[in-house]
């Protein structure tokens, strides 16, 4: 894996993970500062969520069911990608469309049982407008695989961006600051 930070001068900070051979983008999260200077916690943007309880010493008393759907996105390279684990309907229950006044996709089932309205934030940063033909989907193994074909603009911003990542020099230390091992 290929880390790379950056800090923004409103404060911003981002850290994106590559895979080192693909350059395939595994993970993106997001970390603001609060009104105090204080660093907040990462959000993840793209890659697998973080496991609830993970990191914490203690035990919870209170967990969320592992069977709760699990949304999360996975980029490739020509689509923006999101999968939505333990949905156990067909096919045929689910519509997946664009809703151009608040600029997100909705996922509904006809039964009722889900609903999710999310934004694609690429599409947010390059003032891009949202075309339903460029979304699809499929359902399998109890997964719902949302696909949303990327724009023209957005493919030549992220190729020049991976020209860029490789001219610049790696800090390789798989052991971070600590040297007396």
């Amino acid at each position: 894996r290929r880390k790379v930070h950056y800090l923004f001068p409103d404060g911003k900070e981002m850290a994106e993970e590559y895979d080192e051979k693909t350059s395939e983008l595994l993970v993106r999260k997001w970390r603001v500062k609060s009104a105090l200077g204080a660093l907040g916690q990462w959000q993840i943007e793209v890659g697998e969520p973080a496991l609830p309880g993970a990191g914490s010493l203690r035990p919870e008393l209170i967990t969320e069911s592992n069977s709760n759907p699990i949304f999360m996105r996975k980029d490739t390279k020509m689509s923006f990608q999101w999968r939505i684990r333990n949905l156990p309907y067909p096919k045929d229950v689910y519509s997946v469309c664009v809703d151009q006044k608040e600029r997100c996709v909705v996922v509904r089932t006809t039964n009722k049982k889900y609903y999710k309205k999310f934004s694609i934030p690429d599409l947010d940063r390059y003032q891009l407008p949202l075309d339903d033909s460029s979304l699809s989907f499929a359902h399998a193994n109890c997964t719902l695989i949302i696909s949303y074909q990327k724009p023209k603009e957005v493919l030549v911003a992220e190729s020049n961006l991976q020209k860029e990542l490789k001219k610049v020099q790696t800090a390789h230390s798989s052991d971070g600051d600590c040297k007396t091992q």
